[in-house]
């Protein structure tokens, strides 16, 4: 009984070496000569229904139209094949892919620190960045950092940050409310617009800009540099 087992197991071993030997199965459909099928549901090059014929005779037309074959559907009985240039579809599908890896919109929390004591020419300064953060479609993390003295006097954290809220109320919101973390206090502004309508909006102002129709210093929301803490 022990020795089969074992057979056992070495033939589930076995097994699994031969369906992972030559690595992952292939994503790409398969195309031409690589079809297996008796027959096809074919789809001629402008999409218009063919019907169902025998596969010599699909590849048979795809030499004819100097196309390929690809297998479009291969779940479907018969599976449906349809006759383009395959190459070519290659190429503009990465293409697509790739701008719309491009024009993906990513989260992105940006940090401001500020001191609960910070004087008004670096409040605007720092406000101004935040300002510039939420145009751009980003959250950020306000940090107020309390040192020595100063963690005995939360309010003055807490009123400093209502009043940055207050005074970009008109390009975000308090999406988590302040709260002390150890030596800091923490709360994160959301932005109104969108990330897809913020970078939408500058690709229209970089192209304006490009044709003359705006000044270059209007409606710039290029990224910054985050700035040292205060």
């Amino acid at each position: 009984m022990v020795t089969r087992h074992k057979d056992s197991h070495a033939a589930v071993r076995q097994t699994v070496a031969w369906c992972t030997r030559g690595g992952p199965i292939s994503a790409e459909p398969r195309i031409n000569d690589r079809i297996r099928v008796p027959e096809v549901r074919l789809v001629g090059p402008s999409g218009e229904q063919v019907g169902i014929v025998p596969l010599a005779k699909a590849l048979e037309l795809a030499q004819e139209y100097d196309l390929d074959l690809v297998e479009v559907a291969a779940t479907a009985r018969p599976p449906v094949c349809k006759l383009m240039d395959y190459g070519k579809f290659k190429y503009e599908s990465a293409m697509k892919a790739r701008e719309a890896r491009k024009n993906q919109a990513h989260t992105v929390i940006k940090e401001m620190k500020l001191r609960p004591k910070i004087d008004p020419h670096d409040y605007d300064t720092k406000k101004g960045h935040v300002v510039r953060f939420l145009k751009q479609g980003d959250k950020v993390k306000i940090t107020i950092m309390f040192r020595g003295r100063e963690q005995s006097r939360p309010e003055l954290g807490f009123r400093l940050l209502q009043r940055l809220a207050d005074d970009v109320a008109d390009l975000g919101f308090v999406e988590s409310n302040p709260k002390q973390d150890g030596r800091n206090m923490i709360m994160v502004l959301g932005p109104h617009k969108k990330k897809t309508e913020a970078m939408a909006e500058a690709r229209e102002a970089q192209a304006a800009r490009k044709a003359g129709r705006l000044p270059e210093n209007q409606q710039d929301t290029s990224p910054v540099e985050e700035p040292a803490e205060a």
